[in-house]
């Protein structure tokens, strides 16, 4: 079987973010499958954990909304917002 050109990837990771369904977490250069279901212009925070990598996603429109407003006010027109919260989670702080 041949192998798609990384174009070919790149452009249907396009159309999955633009409609919601994947992520990219911008620090670790990756994509991941959105578990949620919301608006694909929402957005949302990463939690990500220093010890054994998982990523989990919360709603952050408050965040946004402030930051956008921020932004605004400082005369810059946002485009993309992306807050990445690196920590560490519930099971390895139990470890």
């Amino acid at each position: 079987m041949p192998r798609p050109a990384p174009i070919t990837i790149y452009r249907a990771l396009d159309f999955l973010i633009e409609n919601g369904l994947v992520h990219r977490i911008e620090s670790r250069n990756a994509y991941l499958a959105c578990a949620h279901d919301h608006d694909a212009a929402a957005m949302v925070a990463f939690l990500i954990c220093d010890g054994c990598g998982s990523v989990g996603e919360i709603p952050a429109a408050p965040v946004a909304q402030g930051l956008n407003a921020a932004a605004r006010a400082s005369g810059f027109a946002p485009k993309l917002s992306v807050v990445e919260i690196t920590g560490t989670c519930a099971h390895c702080q139990k470890a």
